[in-house]
C-alpha cells in the first residue's frame, strides 16, 4: 500500500508538472491581461542577410488568446512566392493549463492566394492556420522561416500590432555576415516602451517587454505617426535580378527609372497614330493630357497583375494596349507611354494611396514606402496628377484615396519628393437648397438641390453611375430619420472641368412632423442633420486626428400648412472654437406664412493632444443638439 501511494505520488506530480508549462494561462500578470483579448507570450524575428542575394527571415509567436475576438489577434501565417519560400512552418496549441492539444504541421496549413479575386493572376500565395477554439483561454506556439534572393524588402518589426493586444516579450534580431552588409535602421516612436538595443559585430537587437493592452479610440492617427517599430533597410540589395542602391531618394528614382521602367514604354504603330490623330491640332499639353487621359478611361479596366517581379515593375506598354487592362503601375506606364508619344512628358510617381494621409519619410529611402502608383504631369505651377486606374475620376483630381501626402516621383536624374493636392476645410464644399411644403397631417413634399466640391464631391460623384434604384436606396440611406421616404425624381449632373456636382431631388414622406392632439412638432433641418457624437474615451491614451475638414452650407425654405401659427420656436446655439464652427437661425415671413432655415457647420482638419478629446466630443454633441432641435406648431 505504501509502495502504491508513492507511486501515486510520484504520477500525480509529474502530471501537475507537465501542466505547468510557461505557456500556462495562470502565469500570466494580471496587467497584461488589462483590455486585452489575447496576449502575445513571445513575438521574436531573426533576420539573416548572408549576402545580397540570400535572406533568411526566422520567426517565433506565442501567443494566449481569452476569448473569441481574440482568435482574429492570431495572425498565424506566412507569405511566399517564386522567390520566397517557405523552409519550415508549425503550430503547436496548448490548453489554459500548458498541455499540448494539438499539432499542426506544414502538410494542415490552408494555401491560397494572397492577393484579392480582382487579380488575374499572381504568384504571391499565403499559408495560415485555420483553427477552430473549443474553449477559452488557449495558447497557440507558431514558427515559421523564409528564405529569400531578394534584399529590397525587410519586414519592418512594431513592437505590438492591433488593439486590445498586450506584449509579455518582443524581440527582433538581424544578423548580418559581413560590414557590407549592415543594414540602415531607423526607430520610430520609442519613447512610451522601454526597449533594450544592443549591437555587437554582426548583430543588432531589440527587446522589449510588458507593453500593455491599448483599447481601440476613434480618430486615431496614422499608426507610422505613435505606434513603436524600427525600420530596416539595405544601402545595395538585389531584387530578382537587379542590383541597386538606396542611400537617399533620388538614387531610389533614379534606379526605378532607368531599369526598373527602362524599355517598357514601347507602343504599336497603329496605337501611336491613333493618339496622335486624337491630339492633332492640339497644342496645349494639358489639352493633350486631357484627351489621352480620357482614351485610357474609355479603353482600359484596371485588374492586378502581381507576377515575379510584377510588385514593383509594371508588364510593358504594348502588353496594356493589346489586352485592355493593367493594375496601377501597368495604366500608369501605359498612359505615360501615350503622353510621350504626343509631347507630353510624365512622370511615374509612389504614393501610399488610402484614407489615412500617410507621407513618404524624407529621411529613409526604402522601396517597402509605397502601395499605389499615379502619373505626375509637369506644367509651370507644378504637376496635374492622375490616378489611371479611375475609368470615372476627373483629370487632375485624385480624391481621398491619394491627397495630400509626400510622394515619390521617378525621373531621368532621380527621385524627388513632392506633395499631392490638398483639400482643406472650405475647399471640400457642400451646399443643400430645398423648398418643401408641410401639410396639416405633418406630411411634406418638396425638391433638394445638393452642391458638392474638393473632398464631398468625391463622396459624391460616382452615384451617377448607379441604376436608379440603386439611387433611390442611396438617398433613403442618406435621410434615414426620415419615415415614409418616397423618392419621385432624381437628376444629376457632373461638371468635370469645374469639378462640381449637383443632386436634384424631388421628394415626399408622410409623417414626417410629429402630431400630437393641435400641435405639429418639425424639425426645420430636413436634409442635412450630422447627428454622430463620437464615442466617449475615458483617460484616452493617443492623440486623435481629424484628417479632413469640410464646411456645409444649408438652406431651406419652409411652407408652413395654413390654420397653424408657430407656437415655440428653437433657440440655436452658435459655436466657435478651434475645431470648427456652427450656426443655425430660422426666420419668420408673416406674409407667405414660410419659414427660412439658414445652418452653417465648419469642421477643421487637425491633430491634438489626447486632453482636447472631450471638448472636441462636447462640440459635436452640441451640433447635434442644434440640428435636431424642434419647432412647434399650433392649430388655429
Amino acid at each position: 500500500m505504501r509502495l502504491y501511494l508513492s507511486l501515486l505520488l510520484i504520477g500525480s506530480c509529474l502530471y501537475l508538472q507537465a501542466q505547468t508549462s510557461e505557456y500556462q494561462s495562470l502565469l500570466l500578470k494580471a496587467d497584461l491581461a488589462e483590455n486585452a483579448h489575447s496576449i502575445v507570450r513571445l513575438e521574436e524575428r531573426i533576420v539573416n542577410i548572408n549576402a545580397l542575394d540570400e535572406m533568411t527571415i526566422e520567426e517565433k509567436r506565442v501567443i494566449t488568446v481569452k476569448n473569441k475576438h481574440g482568435n482574429e489577434q492570431v495572425m498565424a501565417y506566412a507569405g511566399y512566392d517564386n522567390s520566397t519560400k517557405i523552409k519550415h512552418i508549425q503550430a503547436i496549441i496548448y490548453d489554459a493549463y500548458g498541455k499540448e492539444i494539438e499539432k499542426v504541421k506544414e502538410k494542415d496549413f490552408m494555401d491560397v492566394s494572397a492577393v484579392p479575386g480582382g487579380t488575374l493572376y499572381s504568384d504571391n500565395r499565403v499559408k495560415y492556420l485555420r483553427y477552430t477554439p473549443t474553449q477559452y483561454p488557449y495558447t497557440i506556439e507558431f514558427t515559421y522561416e523564409l528564405a529569400t534572393k531578394n534584399t529590397a524588402f525587410i519586414p519592418t518589426w512594431t513592437f505590438f500590432h492591433l488593439f486590445h493586444q498586450s506584449i509579455e516579450k518582443s524581440h527582433f534580431k538581424i544578423n548580418y555576415a559581413s560590414p557590407e552588409l549592415k543594414p540602415i535602421l531607423k526607430e520610430l516612436n520609442l519613447e512610451g516602451i522601454e526597449v533594450e538595443r544592443t549591437e555587437n559585430p554582426g548583430s543588432i537587437a531589440f527587446t522589449a517587454t510588458g507593453i500593455k493592452a491599448i483599447k481601440e479610440e476613434p480618430f486615431t492617427p496614422p499608426t507610422l505617426e505613435w505606434m513603436p517599430m524600427v525600420q530596416v533597410r539595405m544601402e545595395s540589395f538585389q531584387y530578382e535580378d537587379y542590383l541597386g542602391q538606396m542611400r537617399d531618394w533620388k538614387e531610389v528614382g533614379a534606379w526605378m527609372y532607368n531599369t526598373i521602367l527602362q524599355g517598357r514604354d514601347q507602343l504599336s504603330d497603329a496605337t501611336l497614330t491613333q493618339v496622335r490623330t486624337l491630339t492633332k491640332g492640339k497644342n496645349d499639353p494639358v489639352e493633350k493630357a486631357k484627351i489621352i487621359y480620357d482614351f485610357v478611361q474609355r479603353n482600359t479596366r484596371y485588374i492586378s497583375v502581381q507576377v515575379g517581379i510584377g510588385g514593383i515593375q509594371p508588364i510593358s506598354a504594348s502588353e496594356v494596349d493589346r489586352l485592355k487592362y493593367g493594375d496601377c503601375k501597368g495604366l500608369s506606364n501605359y498612359t505615360m507611354a501615350l503622353l510621350a508619344a504626343v509631347g507630353v512628358p510624365a512622370y511615374y510617381t509612389h504614393v501610399e494611396a488610402g484614407p489615412e494621409k500617410i507621407d513618404f519619410m524624407e529621411d529613409f529611402a526604402d522601396l517597402k514606402q509605397g502601395n499605389h502608383v499615379i502619373l505626375a504631369i509637369p506644367d509651370e505651377s507644378g504637376y496635374h496628377w492622375i490616378d489611371c486606374t479611375s475609368q470615372v475620376h476627373p483629370f487632375g483630381f485624385l480624391g481621398d484615396f491619394t491627397d495630400d501626402r509626400t510622394v515619390l516621383v521617378m525621373k531621368p536624374e532621380g527621385g524627388e519628393l513632392t506633395r499631392t493636392p490638398v483639400y482643406r476645410n472650405e475647399d471640400n464644399y457642400q451646399n443643400t437648397e430645398a423648398d418643401y411644403t408641410l401639410d396639416s397631417q405633418g406630411n411634406i413634399i418638396g425638391n433638394v438641390e445638393i452642391t458638392t466640391r474638393g473632398i464631398q464631391y468625391d463622396n459624391h460623384f460616382t452615384l451617377e453611375n448607379e441604376a436608379y434604384d440603386e439611387q433611390q436606396k442611396y438617398y433613403k440611406k442618406y435621410w434615414s430619420y426620415i419615415n415614409n421616404l418616397s423618392v419621385t425624381d432624381i437628376v444629376m449632373s457632373n461638371d468635370k472641368e469645374t469639378i462640381v456636382f449637383k443632386e436634384k431631388v424631388t421628394l415626399k414622406a408622410e409623417n414626417y412632423a410629429n402630431q400630437s392632439g393641435q400641435l405639429l412638432f418639425l424639425n426645420p433641418n430636413a436634409f442635412n442633420r450630422n447627428t454622430n457624437v463620437p464615442d466617449r474615451v475615458r483617460n484616452r491614451k493617443l492623440p486623435f486626428q481629424i484628417s479632413r475638414g469640410y464646411l456645409d452650407e444649408d438652406v431651406f425654405s419652409i411652407q408652413l400648412p395654413p390654420g397653424f401659427e408657430i407656437e415655440a420656436m428653437p433657440e440655436f446655439e452658435s459655436i466657435r472654437n478651434e475645431f470648427g464652427e456652427y450656426e443655425a437661425q430660422i426666420e419668420y415671413d408673416k406674409t407667405k406664412h414660410q419659414l427660412q432655415y439658414r445652418r452653417k457647420l465648419l469642421v477643421k482638419e487637425g491633430s491634438y493632444e489626447p486632453a482636447k478629446y472631450n471638448t472636441y466630443r462636447e462640440f459635436r454633441k452640441k451640433v447635434a443638439r442644434n440640428d435636431s432641435a424642434h419647432l412647434v406648431l399650433k392649430k388655429i
